[in-house]
């Protein structure tokens, strides 16, 4: 059993890396799940002050996500349009293979969604740059949370691999 959590773990605290970039998962959170199957196995001990402080973080890093691109956006004179943009801006990158795409794909989706919402272009190019500020930094932020996360794992898996295995 502590094998297939150990395995159920590695696989979320990957799909927790990649889902720092994608918005449809919740990176941090579930890396944490990750680290907290980790901690269920019978070989490594409990340490619920750890895996406390790692949940509130994740919960902390997750409700950013959705409050810095809004500022980000508000604070250039973005509109829910450009953030909308934004999300599918990125959702495009991903999908196509333009290099950079992540990165272009949310500036370009902000700037349409901003020209959607009746914007003459000087405006929209601000707004849409607010938006694509706000969009890096969470994405960063969170991006960093799970590598840090990833780290823990790799961690006290290394620690515990004569146990585990």
């Amino acid at each position: 059993m502590d094998i297939f959590l150990t395995i159920l773990g590695l696989l979320f605290v990957i799909i927790g890396l990649i889902g720092s970039f994608l918005p449809i998962l919740p990176g941090p959170p579930l890396s944490w799940v990750g680290l907290l199957l980790l901690y269920l196995t019978d070989a490594v001990p409990d340490n619920w002050t750890f895996l406390g402080i790692t949940l509130a973080i994740a919960l902390l890093v997750f409700a950013l996500d959705y409050i810095i691109p809004a500022i980000g956006a508000k604070k250039f004179g973005g509109t829910r349009a450009g953030m909308i943009g934004t999300t599918l801006g990125l959702i495009v990158g991903i999908l196509t293979p333009i290099p950079g795409g992540i990165i272009i794909g949310p500036f370009i989706g902000a700037l349409i969604g901003e020209l959607s919402n009746k914007a003459d272009s000087k405006t929209a190019l601000k707004a849409a740059f607010g938006s694509f500020i706000g969009f890096i930094t969470g994405t960063f932020l969170k991006f960093i949370v799970a590598i840090i996360y990833f780290g823990f794992f790799i961690k006290v898996l290394w620690n515990y691999k004569n146990i585990l295995f």
